[in-house]
């Protein structure tokens, strides 16, 4: 997982938890289902493989796939591109470049914002990446953003200098799934990397001038762990002064039954324990102008603000919580989720 989510599906209305032009082509489109092998047409300029995902700040954003699935996909805790159709693999160029042209002829100036699909599409090569940016320059000459998710692995073979290509080139926001600072529980999930590799990797984002949008799992660590995720995870950030950071909620969509086999005695924290968790994690920070949200629907309590200008109104309203959860803004079980 490489940042906080919205899942874009067959049925999905039109309101603000759909990504607008993604939905406009499925509006345009009239597609049955986005099925692996769907054939590029006239009628149908980009082609989807449910399910598709994007960050929720990407929601008035045009979703181009230039990659399917993720090139990890070996994290215990995301079913994201678990189906057999998310298989990971690069788009061809010719599909990739078509579609956007065909997206700009049917929306020309309308879109603003353009999200690079799927998980981790980062991953492709440098110059394929300038290739696609290059396309959406001069077929959707409105756009002043361009977003991807992005893996600390994917920048380890990309120089600063590559990158600093790629945001001339329009590439200015990067959203990295960090989940936690913590050696031992990067270890446990098998994410495949660590404090020093997730550290070097936002490094050279914010050096090249791409903003950086990092996400923690909060209870990723479960009771034994909490404490080592919460103190490293606050470290990571210290350390890197991203320009957005969130936080989630572990919710296990298939039960926990990957996870668990992976970490046997892994015990879930209570919504206690996630309240204490989080004040650990924001009494941790030293930041100046970061962005941060925790607002996502898997949290029992939406937190907003900017640190460190706001860190003492957010760590008050986090205690407020723990001390009298009854008559805390909490969100209801029913209405969470992810």
């Amino acid at each position: 997982m490489s940042g906080s989510l919205v899942s874009v599906t067959e049925g999905a209305s039109l309101n603000k938890d759909v990504g607008t032009f993604a939905f406009r082509w499925m509006v345009y489109l009239k597609p049955l289902r986005f099925q692996e092998g769907a054939k590029l047409t006239a009628a149908s300029p980009i082609r989807y493989i449910e399910p598709v995902y994007r960050p929720p700040s990407e929601a008035s954003s045009l979703i181009v796939p230039i990659t399917d699935g993720c090139s990890w996909n070996g994290c215990t805790f995301c079913e994201m591109y678990s189906q057999p159709q998310k298989r990971f693999r690069a788009r061809e160029p010719a599909e990739v470049l078509e579609g956007i042209r065909h997206a700009g002829e049917r929306l020309g100036t309308e879109v603003r914002r353009v999200f690079l699909a799927d998980g981790d599409a980062l991953v492709l090569p440098t110059r394929r990446l300038l290739a696609y940016l290059d396309a959406i320059r001069t077929q959707l000459p409105s756009v002043h953003r361009v977003s991807s998710y992005c893996l600390p692995r994917n920048l380890r073979k990309k120089t600063i200098g590559e990158l600093t290509e790629l945001r001339d080139a329009g590439l200015t926001l990067a959203y990295m799934g960090a989940e936690s600072g913590d050696d031992a529980v990067l270890e446990r999930i098998n994410k495949g990397e660590t404090f020093a590799s997730t550290c070097e990797a936002l490094d050279k984002l914010g050096q090249a001038g791409i903003r950086r949008s990092v996400m923690i799992i909060n209870g990723l660590g479960g009771m034994s762990l909490s404490l080592g995720h919460a103190d490293n995870s606050a470290r990571l950030i210290n350390a890197t002064a991203p320009e957005y950071l969130s936080t989630l909620v572990l919710m296990l969509a298939d039960g926990g039954v990957r996870y668990r086999q992976a970490w046997p005695d892994w015990q879930p924290l209570s919504q206690a324990g996630l309240l204490r968790e989080m004040e650990r994690f924001l009494a941790g920070l030293d930041l100046k102008r970061t962005i941060f949200r925790s607002d996502h629907a898997s949290n029992w309590l939406v937190l907003k603000g900017t640190l460190g200008a706001d860190k003492a109104r957010l760590l008050a309203q986090v205690r407020a919580a723990i001390e009298r959860p009854d008559t805390a803004p909490l969100r209801a079980a029913s209405t969470r989720g992810l």
